[in-house]
């Protein structure tokens, strides 16, 4: 049986229509089961692939963190993804795109919410002093072609608290916790994609 009930599970083509003129969100997939979104995504990376392409995992077994720290993914209950980038900045220069993605979630959430998120350097945003979401950059020198990047994202959004292991129900919150209420996950993953896109834009001066 699915870990995820067909009802539950995120809609690609719904969110590329939101998203329509897009840069972050131009093309999704969403995909029930991997190990890792980043790895998923860099094996079907290919030179040819625009920019902005998101890979969605309704569950990741094998979810990464800073420092090869593991990620807790409860099926069905966060969002977890990773986006293809190729921005035009030096490999030393990563933690551009940290700050780029924990500033759109954090902002994301303040716009949605009636919550105060916090950033903890160098790439956690918390909500009352509980981490709530995560940043996992990895950048791969591309030859004739622009460096790319991958930048994994992971948010808790409908998490119980017996979802989490027990040494982390004292340090992780997810927005259902903090808000007392489920949230739409869909329109969420939205919102957040939508900041995103705009920050990439003013942050790194791309363009469609």
């Amino acid at each position: 049986m699915s870990l995820v009930k067909v009802a539950h599970l995120l809609s690609a083509h719904e969110m590329e229509a939101d998203l329509d003129g897009a840069i972050v969100g131009r093309q999704i997939i969403v995909l029930n089961r991997v190990g890792s979104t980043n790895d998923a995504l860099l094996e079907i990376a290919m030179p040819n692939f625009k920019e902005g392409l998101v890979l969605f995992a309704e569950h990741q077994t094998s979810g990464r963190g800073q420092r090869g720290n593991r990620w807790e993914s409860a099926a069905g209950k966060g969002l977890w993804f990773s986006v293809l980038l190729r921005p035009r900045i030096e490999l030393n220069k990563s933690s551009r795109l940290t700050t780029w993605a924990t500033e759109a979630i954090a902002g994301a959430i303040r716009s949605e919410f009636p919550l105060e998120p916090t950033i903890k350097l160098p790439n956690d945003v918390q909500v009352h002093g509980r981490k709530i979401a995560g940043v996992l950059v990895e950048m791969r020198a591309q030859e004739k072609a622009g460096h790319l990047a991958i930048v994994g994202i992971g948010i808790n959004v409908n998490h119980a608290i017996e979802d989490f292991s027990i040494e982390l129900r004292d340090r992780a919150i997810s927005l259902a916790i903090a808000l007392d209420r489920q949230i739409d996950r869909q329109r969420f993953a939205v919102t957040v994609l939508r900041d995103l896109n705009r920050l990439y834009t003013e942050m790194f001066g791309v363009s469609i």
